[in-house]
């Protein structure tokens, strides 16, 4: 039996963000303990593969990496890329778009 599309999007979503949160979350501990971080790139790649929501909720609620730049910056650009990028890239696998 063939999994339908959108639930395998939904799953990516789900545990792309799950693992966005720990990450940020993770950061944020050793960062306190003043241990070994996860790099940037890290979780700037989670937030763009599609934890996002996960990464900006995290900002806000753990106040991680609020102040840092260019960390800031380019969480703020990955976010407007999706949500212009998205709704183009729904809209043309639905034909409404092209």
């Amino acid at each position: 039996m063939e999994i339908p599309t959108p639930y395998l999007a939904l799953a990516w979503l789900a545990g792309i963000n799950l693992m966005t949160w720990a990450s940020f979350a993770s950061d944020k501990r050793a960062a306190i303990r003043a241990e070994q971080r996860i790099a940037e790139r890290t979780l700037l790649t989670l937030a763009l593969l599609g934890g996002s929501p996960a990464a900006v909720a995290a900002q806000q609620i753990l106040r991680h990496k609020t102040r840092k730049e260019p960390f800031r910056t380019r969480l703020f650009l990955i976010v407007l890329a999706q949500v212009v990028i998205l709704p183009l890239f729904v809209g043309w696998l639905t034909g409404w778009i092209g």
